[in-house]
């Protein structure tokens, strides 16, 4: 993983970590299930932009890197694995 893109991650992560921890804090408290829910809301969709940037930083640097060496095996295997992760996602 690039240092740029992992260090962007770390960010999002820590902040999505103090998400969850007010979550945590809000059912313990009892507030509103409508408020939760949209703050899991909020969670869920931060993941996915973490998920999102790691995708993408893959896509340029490990399938890019199998399709440019020309070895058959290794593009297939990385196009396998890219496949199953997005359809884990979508699911």
């Amino acid at each position: 993983m690039r240092k740029d893109i992992k260090t962007s991650c770390q960010k999002r992560l820590s902040r999505i970590e103090g998400q969850v921890r007010g979550l945590a804090r809000m059912v313990e408290e009892d507030r509103y299930c409508i408020d939760i829910v949209t703050q899991i809301s909020a969670v869920r969709a931060a993941l996915r932009r973490v998920e999102e940037e790691v995708l993408k930083d893959h896509v340029a640097h490990c399938v890019e890197h199998a399709i440019a060496s020309g070895d058959k095996a290794d593009q297939r295997r990385k196009i396998a694995e890219l496949m199953a992760v997005v359809g884990r996602a979508e699911r």
